[in-house]
């Protein structure tokens, strides 16, 4: 019975989502304030219901009922509660449905944050945001319904269980946080749609959701990193980042997102770029989409979508009426968008960020083409041409250097016009920063883009670093404080600037953390107990060959103990060879995972894999790979976190 209401929750969803856009619309004609609370209930209701179902499924797989076909194929009687759980987002319909969720929880709260605020744009947004909720309401009631009933003459006792990959704690946080920050442009671009509509062309749209974009933009970029812990620490390959065609799906929203907070900026200050800003936001949530197609159309080869379906069509219908409509909307609304000021000189920080983002848009286009030439190549020539990592990074390292270049030039540019004085004035100490990093790392015999990155880094980090002793100089003179008193007082009455420079640091040694891979070492052999192997300097001796059957998988255990070439002991590595599904009568429903071991340190790890396993001979098939500085990936994750962070609290006058 309980799925059953499931699958009306999401019916009555659908029948007041038409109600809310009819009311809503009747209201913008005639103006009748009963419509348009009506419509805002209606809203909610609509939010209400998806809620509803979506716990509903929740509930199903948590107690394993496998009449649901969604339960039946991604959870088992063996698989832990959190996974069963996370099993929520592991198929199409329940991701699409989760997709729906999050978008209503925003929904909700931009709602109940406005309900007597902005009754010039609130309609429409409604409207939009309740039109995107339609479109994936179509799909879970008419297309992949996450309530459809198991198709079998007989009782399923057991499920098919959750993909082993999985089953890991970051892919129970990394997706729910990925499409937060997926769904959650979605409110910004209602504003923009809503502002276009309304031919409201002050900063006030701007001005609503620039909050709402920060804190979609923070879970995106959250979402991305987390995608890339996961891939480093589950799918034994060695690296965070293959230029995977679902990883790219959320890299390029993020690149035009991050064009968008910093041209908004403008806007608000200059009242510039109202166009550029518009185009922004509609090919930033457009991407959103497309992203969410590549995922579930099966399109594209990529170990982290779904399999072939008929949602290809139905998504890039979707794609296409949003661009229609949003660039059609825009084209009639063009001279109300344009603005009559102007860039007053190319040394301004006003062209220093139009050209930044000029570099984020052609960086997009780059990682765009590049997913999606295979596909076409394939329709007009009938044969895919596949394009691996070696084109994205010949392209797209160089365009990355510039960018981060960019992020040191912008705070040394002065708002309007940059006076020569200033110029050498600011330039100085970061420019001879930079050479002086790069004469030392070619002495010590780098070279190429090691240098070029390296160097860089060390440009944007005296150009943060300038900028905040200055801050801290200029309170001193002024209030008689103390460094850390005016370190304090300066982020809290400009948080959006320092920590927009805290996100700049995170990005510098997250570079640090990329270049590290020129440096990487790697090799595969095979180990009985008490034997020996070398990498990179270090020893790799097999103590011990274990095995442990667990409630859900069947595990050997390999025992390395590792020391230097001099024998000082470094660590012991664990890795294991398991066997999921490993009491299932058909060999081939068992399903074999490696889980690796790392040693990880500031300037390197050492990453173990067991591959494989010889049970007769009691031989270990290991893979080790030391790789330089990856932790600074990392590091420089949780500060572009902490910046942001700082960037969203709220100001405290004073």
């Amino acid at each position: 019975m309980t799925p059953i209401a499931g699958a009306t929750a999401l019916n009555l969803a659908f029948g007041f989502g038409i109600l809310t856009i009819l009311t809503i619309f009747f209201y913008t004609r005639n103006g009748d304030q009963r419509l348009y609370l009506t419509g805002q209930r209606l809203a909610l209701g609509v939010s209400f219901f998806i809620f509803l179902a979506t716990f509903i499924l929740g509930y199903q797989l948590i107690i394993s009922n496998f009449d649901i076909d969604y339960v039946a194929r991604y959870t088992s009687l063996e698989t832990p509660v959190v996974y069963k759980i996370s099993a929520l987002w592991a198929g199409q319909s329940g991701s699409l449905l989760f997709w729906l969720f999050i978008l209503s929880i925003y929904a909700t709260v931009v709602i109940l944050q406005n309900q007597r605020k902005h009754h010039g744009l609130m309609p429409w947004v409604i409207i939009t945001l309740v039109i995107v909720q339609m479109f994936f309401l179509v799909l879970t009631n008419y297309v992949t319904n996450p309530f459809k009933p198991t198709e079998a003459d007989f009782i399923v006792a057991n499920g098919n269980g959750l993909n082993p990959l999985l089953q890991n704690v970051t892919m129970a946080i990394h997706p729910p946080t990925l499409y937060l920050g997926f769904v959650g442009f979605t409110v910004p671009f209602s504003f923009g749609i809503s502002a276009l509509v309304n031919r409201d062309t002050s900063p006030l749209w701007i001005q609503s959701i620039r909050r709402w974009t920060l804190v979609a933009w923070l879970f995106l970029s959250m979402g991305i990193i987390l995608g890339g812990w996961w891939a480093y620490r589950e799918l034994g390959w060695g690296g965070y980042w293959a230029w995977d065609p679902v990883e790219n799906a959320s890299f390029m929203p993020w690149l035009t997102a991050t064009a968008f907070v910093h041209s908004i900026i403008i806007q608000e200050k200059k009242d510039m770029l109202r166009v550029w800003n518009m185009v922004l936001i509609i090919l930033t949530f457009t991407l959103c989409i497309f992203g969410t197609f590549l995922t579930r159309s099966g399109v594209m080869s990529s170990v982290h979508s779904f399999t072939a379906s008929s949602l290809g069509p139905i998504f890039l219908t979707f794609v296409f009426f949003i661009l229609v409509t949003s660039f059609g909307l825009m084209y009639t609304r063009m001279n109300d968008l344009r603005s009559t000021r102007r860039m007053e000189s190319f040394t301004s920080r006003e062209s220093g960020f139009l050209f930044n983002n000029m570099v984020f848009v052609v960086l997009c286009f780059s990682v765009f083409w590049g997913t999606l030439f295979p596909v076409i190549s394939e329709a007009v020539r009938g044969t895919k041409i596949t394009v691996g990592p070696p084109f994205f990074n010949q392209i797209n390292i160089p365009i990355g250097l510039i960018l981060l270049g960019l992020t040191g030039v912008g705070p040394l540019l002065a708002w309007r016009r940059t006076g020569k004085k200033n110029l050498i004035r600011n330039f100085t100490f970061p420019i001879l920063t930079g050479l002086s990093s790069a004469i030392i790392l070619l002495i010590i015999g780098y070279r190429d883009y090691v240098v070029i990155s390296f160097s860089l880094g060390a440009f944007v980090t005296a150009t943060i670093t300038t900028e905040f002793i200055r801050g801290i100089r200029a309170r001193n003179r002024k209030f008689k404080e103390s460094p850390f008193t005016a370190l304090k007082m300066m982020v809290s009455k400009n948080r959006s600037r320092y920590g927009g420079y805290v996100v700049h640091l995170g990005i510098v040694f997250m570079f640090i953390g990329f270049t590290g891979h020129a440096f990487d070492k790697e090799k595969e052999f095979s180990l009985k107990v008490g034997e020996k192997d070398h990498v990179a300097g270090y020893e790799f001796e097999l103590i011990q060959l274990s095995e442990s059957e667990r409630p859900n998988h069947y595990a050997w255990i390999s025992d390395l103990r590792v020391t230097k070439h001099n024998g000082e002991f470094v660590t012991n590595l664990r890795p294991e060879k398991r066997v999921y599904f490993h009491r299932n009568p058909d060999v081939n429903r068992r399903q074999p995972h490696s889980e690796l071991d790392i040693y990880s340190k500031l300037n390197k790890d050492i990453y173990s894999i067991f591959s494989a396993v010889d049970t007769e001979n009691g031989v270990a098939f290991i893979k080790i790979m030391v790789n330089p500085l990856v932790r600074w990936v990392w590091i420089g994750g949780c500060i572009l976190v902490f910046g942001t962070l700082i960037a969203l609290w709220p100001r405290r006058d004073s």
